[in-house]
This record gives structure tokens, sequence and C-alpha cells, in this order.
């Protein structure tokens, strides 16, 4: 039963000193309540009441880990339906099928394919997180065979698919203890499934074709026998009932604090649609409806960036835009002769002007202005980005030492500033640049 702000107050220290960033406890408690803080905020809460409100700082889905170093990532732990209302926290994992009745070949080339891309934006490198292997044959040998095929090519996690338990078992002895995802628990097989994931330390995936009772009290059966990993998959394999059951399983784990259905989702596109399209339309649903593990059966450069971007922007805060750190940045080895351009620190700027000035191969300095992570013309807007910021950032990064000839130029958009940044910058001559990134190789090889 989900405790009452009051009843939480009660067990703090309620002393108001606001080191957990509140002006008072009762406010602390209330956000608590909300599942919109953690626990561990508050530096002064005792053991005791540690303990008793375990289950009220518990996140209404649960944190599941995947894999190990480098590769682990993690689903779950998300608190809110809607992305405006705070963030989104854990990407969606994303996976690639394959299956050991396909030949060696296709397999090493589907995961040569996988291990070696990725893509970068906004300085983030983005990537697939896992591989699916499923059992198609029935032959626990085979599978084994393939797991550890698979393993030989890579150290990215697994989620083994499998509906024999022995098959699951050959596999985990080749998987190498990498943390994976088992599939899948059932009404028919959910002890076994419990004591094997006991064993292996292993995510299970808990499955039900008969609606969200069924699966609800599979996973309190689970819950009871120790495991406490689980990966919900619904069963629905159709969009419309998909987005309705993904749907109504947050809105339960949120709304109404239902612990049996605060799991993440596994999804799998490829087997709601009946063309590699269709699988596209699927994981695009699904990403943006709350799925934690999205295996395709495809993979493709061409489709996995777009989905790739659409995970980055929607899984990105809304509330800290994405920024780079101000300072002076070189470009294609510039010396004091070289110009010097000013922009501010929002990331998308940052990375379209840095682009423009690494392909157009022309020196150049690049001075990243503080503006809270806003691009220019908001940034402006907004009182963020004038002319006594970029005369401060002048100063702060000693531009005049690097150049000889005190030029600068603002971006178009802000040639407004010229007059303003001449009287802070006196005997700087005071340049306007292109509106557009694109247009800035041009206006280097022009520049004087």
């Amino acid at each position: 039963m989900a405790m009452s702000g009051l009843q939480i107050y009660k067990l703090l220290p309620t002393t108001t000193c606001k080191d957990c960033g509140f002006p008072t406890c009762l406010a602390f408690a209330m956000k608590l309540a909300a599942k919109q803080v953690k626990l561990d905020d508050c530096p002064h809460v005792s053991d005791e009441a540690t303990e008793a409100l375990a289950a009220a700082s518990a996140p209404p889905i649960r944190l599941v880990k995947v894999g190990t170093g480098d590769r682990e990532f993690q689903v779950g732990n998300e608190t809110v339906m809607f992305r405006h209302e705070k963030t989104f926290f854990n990407q969606p994992g994303l996976a690639l099928r394959v299956k050991d009745t396909e030949d060696a070949e296709t397999i090493a080339s589907k995961i040569e394919m996988v291990n070696d891309y990725c893509v970068e934006r906004v300085g983030i490198d983005m990537s697939f997180n896992a591989i699916a292997i499923e059992n198609t044959s029935g032959d626990a040998s085979a599978f084994a065979g393939t797991v550890e095929a698979v393993r030989a090519k890579t150290d990215l996690p697994f989620v083994l698919m499998s509906d024999s338990v022995d098959g699951l078992k050959a596999a985990l002895e080749k998987e190498g203890g990498h943390k994976p995802v088992l599939s899948a628990a059932t009404v028919d097989n959910w002890e076994t499934m419990a004591a094997l994931a006991k064993e292996a330390k292993a995510a299970v995936v808990v499955r039900s074709k008969n609606g969200l009772d069924e699966l609800a009290d599979l996973t309190g059966k689970l819950g009871d026998a120790g495991v406490a990993d689980l990966v919900l998959d619904p069963g629905s394999r159709d969009l419309v009932t998909s987005l309705s059951q993904l749907t109504q399983l947050r809105r339960l784990a949120l709304k109404k604090n239902f612990r049996p259905l605060g799991h993440p989702i596994i999804t799998f596109p490829g087997e709601v649609a009946d063309s590699e399209e269709g699988e596209i339309v699927a994981a695009t649903q699904y990403i943006s409806k709350y799925a934690g593990i999205i295996v395709m059966d495809h993979f493709d450069p061409a489709v996995a960036y777009p989905l790739l971007t659409l995970r980055l922007n929607i899984y990105t805060d809304p509330q800290k835009p994405i920024s780079v750190d101000a300072g002076i940045y070189e470009f294609n080895d510039p010396t004091p002769d070289s110009p010097l351009m000013v922009t501010t620190n929002f990331s998308l700027t940052y990375f379209s002007v840095a682009g423009e000035l690494d392909g157009g191969g022309m020196p150049a300095w690049l001075l990243i202005c503080e503006a809270e992570g806003m691009s220019v013309l908001t940034a402006w807007a907004a009182g963020k980005f004038d002319a006594e910021t970029s005369a401060k950032a002048v100063k702060t990064f000693d531009a005049g030492a690097k150049i000889a000839h005190k030029k600068i130029t603002l971006p178009g958009h802000v040639a407004v500033l010229s007059g303003e940044l001449e009287e802070e910058l006196p005997g700087w001559e005071i340049q306007v640049g292109p509106r557009e990134a694109v247009d800035i190789p041009a206006y280097l090889k022009a520049w004087q």
C-alpha cells in the first residue's frame, strides 16, 4: 500500500535542514510520495525509517540492469507518463535478433554490422545495445553452439529466447556471465524459470497471452520465489492492442502504484508487422510509448540512425538542454592569422558549426560562450547571449592572445550586436558571419 506524504513525513527527521534541496521536510515527503525524488536525497534519515520507507521510496517501475562493464544498459526506473512532466530516464535497449537455424555466415554478418555500428550526434555516441538469440530449432545443443559462436564475436549483452528451460540452461553455460535476459517465464514453466534465473542471477521475461491479470499473477509468483528483475511481455502482437497494453501497464505502475506490473517491457516489432517497413513503424511506436527493450529482426544503417536519433530526442531531459563546455576550440590547425568565430554552447549549434568547419578544411578558432545550452536566437532573446557575454568570453579565454588580427565574427542572426560589441571590445573589428552553418565554408574562403 502506498504511503501518503503525511505518513512519510512522520518518519523523517523533521529538522527542516534543507539539505535535501526542499524548504521543509513536508515538501520533501510530498515529493517522495509522488515518486519524484529518492529517499537518498535526505542525508539524515535513520536506518529504521529507511526500512519502513523502502516501498515508498522505490521507483514505481523497477530498474533492471542488463549486461556488464561498458556494455551494461539500464531499463525501467521511470516516474512519469509523459516526457514534459519531468523526463524519461533510461533509453530503451535496441537488440538485433539472430536465430540458431540461420547459417554461420549470416549470423556472423549480422553481429559484425551491429558491433561496428556507432554514430555520433551532438557529441553522443549511439549504437545498438544487445543481441537476441532465439532457439528456433528447439535443439538445446544447437542453441548453445550459436550462443558460443556469437559470444566469440561480441561482448554485447544477450537476450536468450527459448521455449525450453533446458535450452536456456545449455545457453547460459556458453553465454560467459554477461548478465543476459532470459525469455520467457509462462504459466507452464515459471517455477523452473524462477530457479534458473536465481541461479544465473539474470533478469527474466514474463510472458502472458491471456491479458494483464495473468501477467500480474505470474510476476507475483516469481517475486515470491525470489526473482525481482523481471521484464514484461504482455503477449500482444499488433499495433493497436500493444499500444493499449503498454499504456495500461505504464498507468497501473505510475498512477495506481500497482507493484506486480511495475517492471520494464520487452517488445518485438518484427512480430507485429509482415514487412520491414511495418517493423520500423512498430519500433517507432515502441520507442515513443514505453518499451524497455526492443528486439528488431532487421538491421539497416539507414533505419538504425533515425531510430537511434528518435530515441535520443525522446530521452533527452527537456529541462536540461544538451550543451558543450564554453571555451576556444581549434579546427584544422589554426594560426594567429586564422579567423575567430563565436557562437553559443547549445550542442546542436556547436556540432553544426563544427561539422562545417571540419568539412570546409579551413583553419579557424571557434569561441563558445556560456548561454545555458540555448541556441543563438533563443539565447539572444532571453538575454543570455549579448555583447557583454561575448566580450566576457573573449577576455575569460584570452582569445586576443591566440590571434594577431583582433577580428571576431558574430553569427549572422545576431548582427544587431555589432555596435554594442565594439563598445565592449575597443580596438576589435566586429564582423558578421553567415546566418546558417552550411554557408560557413564559403564565408571562410572569402574571409579577410
